[in-house]
């Protein structure tokens, strides 16, 4: 019996939350408004820790903040985010909460302006896939001028939580760049 095994790209380690988001998500580019939200939401809370924390949370931070209904996220009021300060489930940092009720209404004027936060967020990469060729993870890098860009106009707009390498991540994840390393067999299939 022959059996094949995958080259990934290395930050997965073997992990089975790295793997299934690795192999089913990270660089797929993402179109769906929601699904942006949930990515800047979640990247967020990531800042200072690993992505892997907000994996194995990311369901809790699901039913925590309604499916990511940015509509709903932007209501929400100082007895929800206390509620949410004592969700065990998710990341307590008021901070960070502030920011994802903030983001949420600043994320809808993107909406009413743009037509979409897509629309608005994909003009930063000329609206396609930026598609890089790293032959090594440690090439990769934290933050392009793309990303330094995002966050400089998202900083504007009045967002929170958006530095130039908590964009990138989400460039990563929205898959506005492909950041699989040439021999990961994701890489060619992005």
């Amino acid at each position: 019996m022959n059996i094949k095994i995958k080259n990934r790209c290395p930050w997965t380690a073997g992990n089975e939350f790295n793997i299934k988001y690795h192999d089913e998500e990270w660089g797929v580019p993402v179109h769906d408004d929601r699904k942006l939200f949930e990515f800047l939401v979640l990247d967020a809370f990531q800042a200072g820790l690993t992505w892997l924390t907000i994996l194995k949370k990311r369901e809790n931070f699901r039913k925590a903040f309604d499916n990511f209904d940015p509509v709903k996220v932007s209501k929400y009021d100082e007895g929800k985010k206390l509620a949410l300060m004592k969700d065990e489930g998710i990341i307590r940092n008021r901070l960070k909460i502030e920011a994802a009720v903030i983001n949420a209404a600043k994320f809808i004027e993107v909406q009413k302006e743009f037509g979409s936060f897509d629309k608005y967020i994909w003009s930063f990469t000329g609206g396609k896939t930026i598609v890089n060729k790293w032959k090594n993870q440690k090439d990769v890098p934290a933050f392009t001028p793309e990303s330094d860009a995002m966050s400089k106009d998202l900083k504007k707009r009045g967002f929170k939580f958006v530095g130039t390498t908590i964009c990138y991540a989400f460039m990563q994840a929205a898959g506005m760049v492909n950041d699989h390393v040439v021999d990961c067999f994701r890489y060619e299939e992005l």
